[in-house]
């Protein structure tokens, strides 16, 4: 059986112009079949030479924004928020405007801070902003106003819904700004060499100190003794160091959510991995991230078809009399459960990389399943943004 998703009816929810639904879909569907974002190699996989697929992206890319269309993606009923950058490497881009040096200060590269609601163990992006240290030292910019810039964005969708940051996020800065916008946040804490400082109510420093197989909570500590908090700390089993987090909620909510948190990792591998993330070549920084937009689009929609296929394939069938525990049993399908080849796959995975035969029917059904998933998704009154 093909692995070909006909995605017209699926950008078709994204892009309210016939035309640029159909462009989006034959480029999208390219972008699957090269499984790479690079536009020479996605013109080669669209029909007709690849000098005229070529002009035909840019021409799509000069009419239309995936990024708007991206912010779609948000799913009301999530959860939490997720912010998490990742480094993309550019190393041979030493011409290319926006691409600075990375956290090693050698490598070419520059970050896209992704915004995602979780997803089954995955994450589905609804938002994205790239920076780099060129583009700081270049203007009046910074990653500081990165972040704030992105975080104000999504104000008016979060509601009472955390935002969940790891490391890269535990400044003082961005707390008071989060607090000043009255957004809620789960921030794990950088211990590097300069560990933060938190003060009790009555002027003592708390110690962050821990014990393994511990858990511990400090609840509304100061944060450098201006910003207050809920702090807990865990050294579980398996960890080689202890984990604390930060939070504005009940430090055991915060917690559980952090943890719910910590598969967005994985999403990033199979971008990386699977769909050629790292192959971006763009020379101008809004064309990149078009493109980039226009993959986690991609990348969304071949995960809910990879997810159905997984519990077709992989989810064991319940006895009348079957006792299963609820976390064991598949999320959406009451009557299977996660076999092993089920936990050990993701969807995107077998979807791209796996051998598999259905019937055309079979298949036909899986994709009409995944379409009104992400059509659900996708039809809710969302403010979009540039």
């Amino acid at each position: 059986m093909s692995k070909c998703i006909k995605m017209y009816r699926f950008m078709q929810t994204l892009f309210d112009d016939e035309s640029l639904a159909h462009k989006a879909a034959e480029i999208g569907q390219a972008i699957l079949s090269a499984r790479s974002i690079r536009l020479t190699d996605i013109a080669a996989r669209m029909k007709g030479s690849s000098d005229a697929g070529y002009k035909r992206i840019q021409r799509f890319i000069a009419q239309a924004d995936p990024r708007q269309a991206l912010w779609r993606l948000f799913q009301e009923q999530a959860e939490f928020v997720i912010g998490d950058p990742t480094e993309i490497e550019r190393p041979q881009a030493w011409k290319t405007e926006y691409v600075g040096t990375l956290k090693d200060g050698q490598t070419q590269g520059f970050w896209a801070l992704v915004l995602a609601t979780p997803y089954r163990g995955r994450a589905i992006p609804c938002g994205l902003i790239t920076y780099s240290s060129k583009t700081i030292a270049s203007g009046l910019d910074s990653r500081n106003l990165n972040h704030f810039r992105a975080f104000a964005e999504l104000k008016d969708l979060l509601g009472e819904r955390p935002v969940v940051l790891d490391r890269e996020f535990s400044y003082l800065e961005l707390l008071e700004n989060l607090v000043a916008e009255q957004l809620n946040f789960v921030i794990r804490l950088n211990l590097g060499s300069h560990p933060p400082k938190f003060w009790d109510g009555d002027g003592r420093e708390v110690a962050l100190t821990i014990s393994r197989g511990e858990t511990v909570v400090h609840n509304r500590v100061w944060y450098k003794g201006k910003v207050c908090v809920n702090l807990i700390g865990t050294w579980g089993k398996g960890f080689q160091d202890p984990l604390w987090i930060m939070t504005n909620l009940a430090a055991q909510a915060g917690q559980r959510i952090y943890f719910a948190r910590m598969k967005i990792d994985e999403s990033f591998r199979d971008l990386k991995s699977l769909l050629g993330m790292t192959k971006l070549m763009n020379k101008q920084q809004p064309i990149m991230e078009k493109m980039l937009a226009l993959l986690f689009l991609v990348y969304a929609i071949s995960l809910l078809v990879g997810e159905g296929l997984r519990d077709h394939l992989y989810g064991e069938l319940l006895g009348e009399q079957q006792a299963v525990p609820e976390k064991e049993r598949i999320p959406g399908c009451p009557f299977r459960k996660k076999g092993k080849k089920w936990k050990r796959y993701s969807g995107l995975f077998i979807l791209l990389k796996q051998k598999w035969s259905l019937s055309a029917h079979e298949w036909q059904k899986l994709v009409s399943a995944a379409l009104s998933s992400f059509t659900s998704m996708v039809q809710h009154n969302v403010r979009t943004h540039v």
